[in-house]
């Protein structure tokens, strides 16, 4: 038996599917403060992956995207910059001038995203080009159906390679520019394709033991994408990783999460699973691209106790 396998049946309990559902809509039904929920905003704002993932994404589209990312309310300088700004790989360059000197990570979707459906040989180039091009964050999906066929150690290994193409990479960059480059992996689960909560919880571990620096649920591509009671599973083997290695993993629930109390509800989520230790932007990101509206707007109801009219923001 290989160290995959003993490593997951260590871990491979199974999932109490109505148990976690019941839980996940507890903690999101708790009452939030005023206070309290200005200070869920404002982090929230601060986990952001800002995205564009679409055909017609230009470098206009970018350069906005990347002015949002950097001053998401002109005039307040107490709320943002966001995590990071997401993007695909031939953006990334614009993303990168864009962007320059501004601490804000440039995150790429990567191997043959949303599919997958690439040869090895391809998604090893891609994630080299995106890494080349400035990315300091890559977004690699997993092969779903490989690990669907039960092919774990298939599974296991392409994301082992993919995180030391990052590695040697970013090594390379790192000599060649004279300064330390470091590229997170961000590994997309997929999990509206994964079928059971049980799968949910074996490919995150595979994950992580395979080298992921965050494990993601999904592209956003198809639904369902997020949902907290998915993202619970996620945190809880996450929990169950760091109590058994001490290795912290970071989470990213993307796709469909669109308002200010669903983003608080993931919170609250995050911080009863976890704790502090995750409630950052090192440890935590939120997926999304419409989302950053509603939080501003909420935010300036909150301070304010007015409304201010959608016609205020950016349409992104």
């Amino acid at each position: 038996m290989n160290k995959l396998s003993v490593f997951l049946k260590e871990f491979q309990n199974p999932v109490d599917e109505i148990g976690t559902k019941e839980r996940a809509s507890f903690l999101a039904s708790r009452s939030i403060k005023n206070q309290t929920k200005i200070d869920f905003i404002k982090l929230a704002v601060s986990m952001i992956d800002l995205t564009t993932l679409e055909g017609k994404d230009s470098s206009g589209k970018v350069y906005s995207i990347c002015q949002k990312a950097k001053f998401p309310l002109a005039g307040d300088e107490s709320i943002g910059p966001v995590a990071a700004v997401c993007v695909y790989p031939n953006m990334i360059s614009d993303a990168a001038k864009f962007l320059d000197g501004t601490g804000i990570h440039l995150a790429s979707v990567a191997t043959g995203f949303p599919s997958g459906q690439y040869p090895l040989k391809l998604k090893i180039e891609d994630t080299i080009n995106a890494i080349e091009s400035g990315a300091d964050e890559i977004d690699m999906v997993i092969s779903r159906g490989k690990f669907l066929e039960g092919d774990y150690e298939y599974v296991f290994n392409e994301i082992k390679l993919i995180k030391e193409t990052c590695i040697q990479t970013s090594q390379k960059l790192s000599a060649k520019k004279k300064t330390e480059i470091n590229v997170h992996l961000k590994v997309i689960l997929e999990t509206g394709e994964l079928e059971t909560y049980d799968n949910v919880r074996i490919a995150s571990f595979i994950a992580m033991f395979a080298g992921a620096d965050f494990i993601k649920t999904s592209t956003g591509k198809i639904q369902p994408a997020a949902t907290l009671p998915v993202t619970l599973v996620m945190l809880e083997a996450i929990r169950d990783f760091y109590n058994e290695t001490g290795i912290l993993i970071g989470m990213k629930p993307a796709g469909g999460i669109r308002t200010t109390k669903e983003a608080i509800s993931y919170l609250v989520l995050l911080n009863e699973t976890l704790g502090y230790k995750w409630m950052n932007n090192d440890m935590f990101r939120i997926g999304a691209s419409s989302l950053l509206n509603d939080l501003l707007m909420q935010y300036k109801k909150q301070v304010t106790g007015y409304y201010q009219s959608s016609d205020y923001y950016t349409i992104d």
